[in-house]
């Protein structure tokens, strides 16, 4: 992440976060085949990396899907022994900005997640970190990525709930971001969470409410989804 070792906000990261080894569940895999694997067409040939993969969520479901290449990296050591043993060794654990150096010219992946991490940067740094992730993309390649949603009323308790963002991210200014490092927005879409019965009433309260606002958001959910491909 953007934050130093010495970051006091980072020194105590695992224990607000409360690190706990994921249990890949039925409807755990539902919504990533909703929201990751079916969006961004992903197959197990292909190569996949995560950065900022935390207690390796994602990195199971991959596993899960069949996919043999695939690589995480953070910086918090504490997630060693956190991490699923099945992907425990897919884990890296060191600085994001050492990796890139490291790989850039070797390395290309197929797709590059960013699950809860822009928000980390600044500005200047996440655009800093989009182009250079750029260059390790496949001809085809694609950046996958969830922030929170400033747009809507209810992004602001994920946005300003953790002290170590350092940036807000609307839909319009996502697609800003991406142009300014080479990239474009090829879908940016709602992070929908709980039961069905619950997002069939959100969509309908959103739909309300958009029809009573004179500037409703394009995006109401929380958090949102967004894919970004190679410009052309």
């Amino acid at each position: 992440m953007s934050g130093s070792p010495v970051d006091p906000f980072y020194a105590v990261y695992s224990r607000y976060k409360g690190y706990e080894t994921p249990v890949l569940c039925t409807k755990q895999m539902y919504r990533w085949d909703r929201d990751v694997w079916g969006p961004a067409e992903l197959r197990p040939d292909m190569s996949v990396l995560e950065f900022g993969c935390g207690t390796g969520s994602f990195l199971a479901y991959l596993h899960a899907k069949g996919v043999k290449k695939i690589v995480g990296v953070d910086h918090d050591p504490n997630l060693t022994e956190i991490m699923p043993k099945q992907v425990r060794n897919c884990l890296v654990i060191g600085n994001l900005w050492d990796y890139i150096a490291e790989n850039t010219d070797n390395m290309k992946f197929d797709r590059i997640a960013l699950f809860d991490v822009l928000e980390h940067f600044s500005y200047e740094d996440g655009l800093k970190l989009l182009k250079a992730l750029r260059k390790m993309l496949t001809t085809d390649g694609q950046v996958i990525l969830r922030v929170p949603n400033v747009s809507s009323p209810w992004g602001i308790a994920y946005q300003f709930g953790d002290l170590t963002h350092r940036a807000a991210y609307t839909p319009k200014s996502l697609r800003q971001m991406a142009l300014a490092a080479g990239l474009a927005v090829s879908a940016c879409y709602p992070h929908r969470e709980g039961s069905r019965v619950r997002q069939v009433l959100d969509r309908s309260f959103h739909g309300l409410l958009s029809k009573i606002v004179a500037t409703p958001p394009s995006i109401w959910t929380a958090n949102m989804y967004a894919i970004l491909s190679q410009e052309r």
